[in-house]
């Protein structure tokens, strides 16, 4: 994972995954960080922490995540 700062925007890239199963088993996880990781991108002498998780409704398991708007 990579993060930069251009703008006032955060940017952040992930290298994507084939579709695994969450612990719940409600989602398949299509990428992940693996918790919060540091990166070098520093806001006030500080590093920015991110911990991400992108995922799709697992249909077979029944989910019943809503889809978000974009």
């Amino acid at each position: 994972m990579q993060a930069t700062i251009k703008g006032n925007q955060l940017i952040i890239t992930i290298d994507m995954q084939t579709p695994a199963p969450s612990a719940s088993g409600k989602t398949l996880v299509v990428a992940s960080s693996h918790g919060n990781q540091p990166t070098t991108v520093t806001v006030n002498g500080q590093p920015v922490v991110i911990g991400l998780n992108a995922y799709i409704r697992n249909a077979a398991a029944g989910s019943r995540i809503m889809p978000s708007v974009v």
